[in-house]
């Protein structure tokens, strides 16, 4: 559930979204080559940045594409039309044009596409546009044109048109020439009504007239039959006529931002609708008439006024992306459960307190939002859950077999190898015992021995009980025990006072903040949260309450125990049994469960499937019909016997859904295989597991005429897998087949091997190299990455191409940094784990165990970890970017995903507090030390109205520039208000 804004919708969306404009002058561009000795054949100089100028080849009259782009011209050299007699296709855009050059005009006669875009253009000579009679794409978006001239009508075989963000109040009357015509862009003009021209367009097939104040539809918009798209995003309309359900050919629809209240009945005609945005309407009821159109995939229903969604939705069974945040609902439908096939659930900001049953049906839902709603059942601990607890070592205790109370018990025995996944132990629910060796304790070791720990545990499970018990207890004199008992309570009561004046300090800042008007907040660059607005000082408020609110509940005294004496022994368990018996404290524990679910549980751990690794769904979905429970309230039963701890279920996985790990003791022997560091003994394993495969080979393939391996070969393999060991335990790769070789016996097939290492990356604990996502390795070995055993600090110097570094050295270009601050605690295992989560994100990487160098297409990122230095000192992760100003919109879509990805993390900590900051910019180019960070909640919220620039205190009355601090608009906005998403994408 990654954000809090319907804004931030996936960078894949966006794109699809500005995928669907890019019919205007699309072109076969990046393909054609320069076939003369100016050109550079078979390369791609026209869009690359870096290109020159113009290097006009000896034989010009060869050209076919002349790209002029990007160059500040404001005219060109005479005679240049007629010498290039073989163009076809010129490209002006981004210069300083006041009028079309005059060699326009001279190309006109064999000229196919012109693009004159973000130009000065106030005027279009009639002689010249008369002249592009074979002209067929023409685009001339973001200039100054108060009218197109006459002769436009006359380009009869225009097919693709872009006129938008120009000052046109009305369009000429021929228009209605232009017969071939399927894509027209006239949004962000001064139109004020619809142009009845374009009804004569019936090859139209793409419409653009958003942000025009159009005020309504004419009835016979239906003569537009050919249709497709059609943006109406932000044209102040407030109906519809009943001949706008006469466009049957339509398949995307935006009307986002307008004032509708209601969809005409007949809008259910529309049945090749495949998305609809109607986001940011006046919509109080959900509009029936879309319940019908059964082949709608997309449907966004954000910032209304509905109270309710009908059970009937059900039947939109094609429904991949359905978003209703922002509204005023209060129940889902049941039958929302039936909608299997959603990708994407958006429900924030509403009034939900309890979810359907049978929720973990929308199995596939990959975005799901949840939060600012008054969540009751189940409660946001479940609905945030990332992955599910399971143990190193995993014992089960029976306390009192009359009673059925049994304990299940995680020992991870303190062992710092396990920290990436340590925090899946820390569970909602459980009784935490935290064992103190009294023998060994200091004062000067609470922090690392208990203080630590009850940071970590407070952060993931606030108010957690928590019990301690000091071991060694009869190697300690009874003084000395008294005193080191008293000493750890002493110490836990300082650490909890201190941590709770801290965020009283911290929520009165943020009163103080409120206090002030925001225009009186944004004029000072000292003042606190500057330009933060209310709504998101008040978050910050609600969340300085709740980590008040939420204390952990320490058991006293601390309960000094001997292995030598029984008695004490009791005397713990009778202590355990007393606090589990405790209905406020642990009211699951006396919630009476359906006996069919713990005849299931009981059925997995029989015999013969007891010793397996793991089931088929099918398999258990046999098992919980002999247990009485049918198909679909199976999903319930195995969800809580994965909440419990009882087996694995990944029922958000598509990897991983069809099957149910139930044998947990053979997961922990796999795991433990991971954590061991010894070589020797890893290379041991390797040895056995490949002389049993070479014995195998050799009963199966015993022939006479076949000796067995030289004693050279076998020296040969051992060396091979010594290189191997190597590499694991310095820099945590080993292939697939090495991995295999580790896990035997547990793997016997390959789906095995396959399962397994799904599991181990869902986990955090490792990733796949040189595998695509989805595609075959096409016969190649697969190699994975284990971040957690990265031993080089910093990544291989010549994996980063520009031959400086984000954490030392300055760069001459703009360079954007957030950075994450924990001042309490940093989650054990998220570096890891992080690592893990942005490998789909990012290409050629290179990790260091505090570092990662990668890049996001052909932006370069870096992601860094700084351990704390002191106890005074917070633990910072930042995650940087840099690029030349006029790109910097480039450098925002690289670091935002990424942001995301951490943010998803970092929500399995509600307890956990941290900040985060944008980097000052200026002072990052300075290289100063201590650089001006601005407050990370400009981070979701959209620009102020006006605002250009601010200023870093640190560098006195200089300004910097806003977009280093606020993001582009794409990120605050509507998911599919296509301006904002496209245009951007066209400006780069």
């Amino acid at each position: 559930m990654a954000g809090t804004d319907s804004g931030n919708l996936k960078t894949v969306r966006l794109w699809r979204d500005a995928a669907l404009r890019a019919r205007k002058l699309r072109s076969n561009l990046r393909q054609l080559t320069l076939s003369s000795a100016g050109g550079c054949p078979g390369t791609d100089q026209l869009d690359s940045p870096d290109a020159p100028q113009l290097l006009l080849p000896a034989n010009i009259g060869d050209i076919e594409v002349l790209n002029l782009g990007n160059n500040g011209l404001e005219e060109v050299p005479d005679g240049l039309g007629s010498a290039l007699g073989s163009l076809r296709v010129l490209i002006l855009r981004r210069n300083r044009f006041a009028q079309l050059p005059q060699a326009v005009a001279e190309l006109g006669h064999h000229l196919t596409e012109l693009d004159v875009s973000h130009n000065r253009l106030s005027v279009l000579g009639a002689e010249a546009v008369g002249a592009l009679r074979e002209l067929r794409k023409l685009n001339l978006s973001h200039n100054q044109l108060p009218a197109l001239p006459a002769q436009l009508g006359a380009l009869v075989h225009l097919e693709e048109l872009d006129v938008s963000f120009n000052r046109l109040a009305h369009l000429p009357d021929s228009f209605a020439g232009l017969s071939r015509l399927r894509t027209l862009d006239v949004d962000h003009n001064q139109l004020t009504a619809f142009p009845r021209q374009l009804l004569q367009l019936v090859a139209l097939e793409e419409l653009d007239v958003s942000s025009n104040r159009l005020r309504g539809l004419p009835e016979d918009i239906s003569a537009l039959r050919a249709l497709k798209i059609l943006w109406l995003s932000g044209a102040e309309l407030g109906t519809l006529p009943s001949g706008f359900c006469e466009l049957a050919s339509l398949e995307s629809l935006m009307l986002d931002n307008n004032g509708l209240r209601a969809l005409p009945a007949q809008f259910s005609r529309l049945q090749r609708l495949k998305m609809l945005n109607l986001s940011s309407n006046l919509l109080e009821e959900f509009p029936a008439a879309l319940l019908p159109l059964a082949g709608l995939e997309e449907l966004y229903l954000s910032r209304n006024q509905l109270t309710s969604v009908p059970s009937l939705i059900s039947g939109l069974g094609r429904l991949l992306t359905l978003w209703l945040d922002n509204n005023r609902i209060r129940y889902l439908p049941d039958s929302i459960v039936e909608l299997t096939g959603l990708e994407e659930l958006v429900l924030q900001g509403n009034q939900i307190a309890v979810l359907p049953d049978n929720f973990g049906q929308l199995s596939r839902v990959g975005l799901w939002k949840i939060k600012d709603n008054p969540l009751i059942q189940p409660p946001y601990e479940v609905c945030m859950k990332g992955i599910p607890y399971i143990g190193i070592e995993v014992t089960s205790w029976t306390a009192d077999a009359s009673r059925g109370l049994r304990f299940i018990v995680y020992d991870l025995a303190g062992d710092e190898r396990y920290e990436v996944i340590q925090p899946f132990f820390l569970s909602p629910g459980a009784l935490y015992v935290l064992v103190v060796n009294l023998a060994t304790y200091e004062p000067l070791r609470f922090p690392t021995t208990v203080g630590s720990f009850l940071h970590r545990v407070g952060a993931r499970v606030p108010h957690a009980v928590v019990c301690i018990v000091g071991t060694h207890a009869d190697l300690c004199g009874e003084q000395e025990l008294e005193e080191k008992c008293l000493d750890i309570h002493r110490q836990i009561a300082l650490q909890e006072k201190h941590d709770a004046e801290g965020l009283s300090r911290l929520a009165q800042v943020v009163d103080e903040a409120l206090a002030r008007d925001f225009e009186l907040r944004s004029a000072s660059p000292h003042a606190a949260y500057y330009g933060v607005s209310d709504k998101n000082l008040r978050r910050r408020k609600a969340h300085f309450q709740y980590l008040l609110n939420h204390r952990l509940q320490i058991l006293s005294p601390v309960l000094p125990v001997s292995c030598r004496d029984p008695r004490q022994l009791q005397r713990l368990r009778d202590k355990l049994l007393s606090v589990a018996e405790h209905r406020e404290i642990f009211p699951n524990l006396h919630r009476v469960l359906p006996r069919s679910w713990q005849v299931l549980e009981e059925l997995h751990f029989q015999p013969p499937q007891a010793q397996r690794l793991w089931l088929s769904w099918w398999d258990s979905a046999r098992l919980g019909l002999q247990a009485g429970l049918t198909e679909d309230r199976l999903q319930s039963a195995l969800s809580y016997l994965h909440e419990s701890g009882k087996l694995l279920y990944f029922e958000d996985s598509p990897a991983l859904k069809e099957h149910v790990f139930h044998n947990l003791s053979r997961l922990i022997d796999i795991l433990n295989v991971f954590f061991q560091r010894d070589p020797s003994l890893l290379l041991h394993k390797l040895l056995l597991g490949t002389s049993g495969e070479a014995e195998a080979e050799g009963r199966a393939e015993s022939s006479p005429l076949m000796a067995p391996p030289a004693p050279s070969q076998d020296a040969l393999r051992a060396t091979q897998l010594h290189h191997y060991v190597e590499g694991f335990l310095l820099h945590g790769l080993l292939p697939a087949h090495v991995i295999r070789l580790l896990l035997k016996p547990h793997v016997q097939a390959q789906q095995d091997l396959q399962l397994l290492l799904e599991l181990l990356e869902k986990m955090g604990l490792c990733y796949c190299l040189n595998k695509a996502k989805g595609k075959p390795l096409n016969g190649s070995t697969a190699w994975y990455k284990f971040p957690c055993y990265v031993q080089n600090e910093v990544p291989h110097a010549e994996a980063w191409i520009n031959g400086t570094n984000l954490a030392g050295q300055s760069f001459v270009a703009e360079q954007l940094q957030i950075e994450y601050s924990f001042p309490f605690t940093f989650p054990p295992g998220l570096f890891a784990r992080y690592s893990v989560q942005i490998n789909n994100h990012v290409v050629h990487r290179s990790d260091g165990k505090l570092q990662i160098f990668a890049y996001r297409g052909k932006v370069p990122v870096v992601v860094s970890y700084r351990p704390a230095k002191g106890v005074l000192q917070p633990d910072t992760l930042s995650i940087a970017s840099h690029a030349s100003l006029p790109n910097i919109w480039t450098a925002w879509q690289a670091i935002t995903p990424l942001v995301e990805e951490l943010n998803v993390l970092l929500q399995e900590w509600p307890g956990l507090h941290y900040t985060v900051h944008i980097l000052c910019s200026k002072c990052l180019k300075r290289g100063s030390p201590n650089p001006h960070a601005f407050p990370g909640e400009l981070l979701s919220q959209p620009r102020p109205e006006g605002v250009a620039e601010i200023i870093c205190p640190k560098n006195g009355s200089e300004r910097v520039n806003v977009a280093l601090v606020y993001p582009p608009t794409p990120t605050v906005i509507s998911p599919c208000s296509k301006k904002n998403a496209g245009e951007k994408h066209r400006n780069q």
